[in-house]
C-alpha cells in the first residue's frame, strides 16, 4: 500500500524537501518534476501549487499534502486537519494576510474602503472578510505582483506577509488583518480512516515535528569530579534530568543533557568556571516527546 501524499510546488518546495531530508526521508526531484521520488517505498509524491492541494485532498485524488491553511480555508475544503507545521520559506513564523493600502492614502480602516477596489489572489476569504463587516466592495483577482498596484490599478490590495519588507519596500501600510495563516499536513476523510494510512501520516507527522522541535535544542556534554556535580547539574536546565554516568577515571563522571540553542553561550563558560571539562556541544536531528 502507498500513501499519495501532496508537497507545495513553488516558495515552500526547497524547504518542504529540506524538512523531509532532515526526517530521514530523501527525495529527489528529477526529469519529471512534477513526480518525485524517494527513499520511502510507501509514499507516492506529487508536486502542486498550494492553493490546489486542499481540493485534491478533499476529493480523494490524493491522501494527504502539504498546503497552507489559507487555502484550506479559501476552498472550503472539507479535510482532516492533522497538525500545523511552523516553518515557511523564511522563517518560522506564522503568514498574515493583510489589508494593506499606499502610504500617501487617506484610508486609515477597513470600513474607509466602502465602494473601493480590492486585488486579491485570496478572493473568496477576503469578499467573506468584507460581508462580515458590511463593507460593499469590488474584489479582484490579482495574477501576481500584488503590491505594485495601490494606489494606481486599485485602492487596497489584501496580501500575504512573512516579514513585511516587502509591503515596506513598496510603501505600502497594513491597515488590518484578514487571516493568519501557516503550513499544515492534511488529509482526506476517507484516508484517515484507513488504520495503515492514518499510522503512516501519524508517523509522518511525528517525524516533521520532532525535526522543526530539534531546531531549537543542542545536546550538551561534559566530564566533571565528583564534588562538583550538583554544582554542574545546578546551571544546566534540560527538557528531562540530566544523564549521569561513571567514567574509568576513579572520582570522574559524565554529564550529557539537551539545552536550548539560545542558551549555550551562557550555559557553556558557566559550566567551565564550576569545574566542567571536555565539555561539547553537537546538533540534534530530531527530539521526540
Amino acid at each position: 500500500m502507498k500513501l499519495a501524499l501532496g508537497l507545495p510546488k513553488g516558495s515552500l518546495e526547497k524547504s518542504t524537501i529540506e524538512l523531509f531530508r532532515k526526517a530521514g526521508v530523501h527525495i529527489h526531484v528529477g526529469q519529471r518534476a512534477y513526480y518525485p521520488s524517494s527513499d520511502d517505498d510507501e509514499l507516492d509524491l506529487v508536486l502542486m501549487r498550494p492553493q490546489e492541494m486542499p481540493r485534491y485532498v478533499e476529493q480523494g485524488i490524493l491522501d494527504a499534502g502539504i498546503t497552507g491553511y489559507d487555502w484550506t480555508v479559501e476552498n472550503r475544503a472539507r479535510v482532516e486537519r492533522i497538525c500545523e507545521l511552523e516553518y515557511s520559506k523564511a522563517t518560522r513564523r506564522k503568514c498574515r494576510w493583510v489589508l494593506a493600502v499606499s502610504e500617501g492614502s487617506r484610508f486609515k480602516k477597513a470600513e474607509d474602503l466602502q465602494g473601493k477596489r480590492i486585488a486579491t489572489e485570496l478572493v473568496d476569504t477576503t469578499k467573506r472578510f468584507f460581508k462580515k463587516k458590511r463593507i460593499a466592495v469590488e474584489v479582484e483577482f490579482s495574477w501576481g505582483a500584488t503590491e505594485v498596484k495601490p494606489p494606481r490599478l486599485v485602492d487596497a490590495i489584501v496580501d500575504i506577509t512573512e516579514t513585511g519588507s516587502s509591503l515596506k519596500a513598496n510603501k505600502l501600510r497594513i491597515i488590518d488583518e484578514v487571516l493568519e495563516t501557516s503550513t499544515i499536513l492534511i488529509a482526506n476523510k476517507e484516508a484517515w480512516k484507513n488504520v495503515w494510512k492514518k499510522r503512516k501520516l501519524q508517523n509522518i507527522e511525528m517525524l516533521l515535528r520532532g525535526t522543526l522541535d530539534a531546531e531549537n535544542y543542542v545536546g550538551l556534554k561534559c566530564n566533571c569530579e565528583e564534588n562538583v556535580l550538583q554544582k554542574i547539574l545546578g546551571i544546566l536546565p534540560a527538557l528531562h534530568n540530566p544523564t549521569v554516568s561513571y567514567l574509568s577515571d576513579s572520582g570522574w563522571l559524565a554529564v550529557e543533557t539537551i539545552i536550548r540553542t539560545r542558551d549555550a553561550k551562557h550555559i557553556i563558560p558557566q559550566l567551565k568556571i564550576a569545574g566542567a571539562s571536555g565539555i561539547v556541544e553537537y546538533p540534534v536531528n530530531k527530539i521526540i516527546p
